[in-house]
């Protein structure tokens, strides 16, 4: 069997929605400092929705492609449901990533929810109070 499924190996090479959104309304920057990866998300919202979205990704093909698939899964979505992406819905949407790069979908969930976090603090928005970014009591 591959170490990498066809899927990962084609976010891989060939990535989606790489770049910067210059006026984002959200942006969410996380990093794995064992492994040395950065991943960074904008997100362009309009009426509740994902809009646009880009990713800023420095690491290994992993992290790469979980960026890449995340940006795929939320764009066009409502905040509510981008707020239920978990790491573990990224890594089957790529087919599948080794066990040892599991934190690169860790890495894209956390970075995504780090920019609605960041696009609701800019705009005074509250948190939901079942959303996995609002702070235990």
């Amino acid at each position: 069997m591959a170490l990498y499924s066809e899927k990962v190996m084609d976010h891989f090479t060939h990535p989606r929605n790489v770049g910067i959104i210059e006026d984002a309304d959200g942006i969410g920057e996380v990093g794995n400092g064992k492994c040395g990866d950065i991943m960074k998300i904008y997100l362009k919202i309009k009426d509740g929705m994902v809009s646009d979205v880009k990713f800023e990704t420095f690491g290994c093909g992993s992290a790469i492609a979980s960026s890449s698939m995340a940006t795929e899964m939320i764009k066009g979505k409502p905040l509510s449901d981008v707020l239920t992406v978990t790491n573990k819905a990224v890594a089957e949407a790529l087919g599948g990533l080794p066990a040892y790069k599991m934190h690169c979908s860790v890495l894209a969930e956390e970075a995504i929810k780090a920019a609605v976090k960041d696009y609701y603090d800019k705009n005074g928005i509250e948190y939901p109070i079942d959303s996995p970014i609002c702070p235990a009591v």
